[in-house]
């Protein structure tokens, strides 16, 4: 329901004269445009989507993964505890992230090539030798 109300809002409040909304989504199944269908009644469900253009990012490996393994450290490391003020969590926050750049700590990705070049074969073009 809550999916539904952004889109109907990104379509009719924050977007209301665009032609079409390009959005990038996780390629997660908690988010689908059925959403609008179970909402709204038909014809508005359809209206909806025929303003959208989808694009799902990887199901592993994509930006918006490094986004949360940053989020998850950022709360592990920095948010583990009362913050009294939103002050004091800018400022807390802005001195992990100076640190956290600092370190330039890496990803360790456990999809590697070699099993991207196995499990998406049907992507990669064949080249012959």
């Amino acid at each position: 329901m809550d999916f539904a109300r952004f889109i109907r809002d990104l379509v009719d409040v924050y977007y209301p004269t665009a032609e079409k909304l390009v959005l990038v989504m996780d390629n997660l199944n908690t988010h689908t445009l059925a959403a609008l269908y179970e909402v709204f009644a038909p014809a508005e469900a359809r209206r909806l989507i025929e303003k959208l253009e989808l694009h799902y990012t990887p199901k592993h490996g994509s930006w918006l993964n490094m986004a949360e393994i940053e989020f998850s450290v950022l709360t592990r490391q920095c948010l583990d505890r009362r913050i009294g003020s939103r002050t004091e969590l800018e400022r807390e926050v802005t001195a992990w992230q100076a640190k956290r750049n600092g370190q330039a700590v890496g990803i360790t990705w456990r999809f590697t090539t070699a099993d991207a070049r196995i499990k998406l074969k049907h992507l990669y073009p064949s080249i012959a030798d």
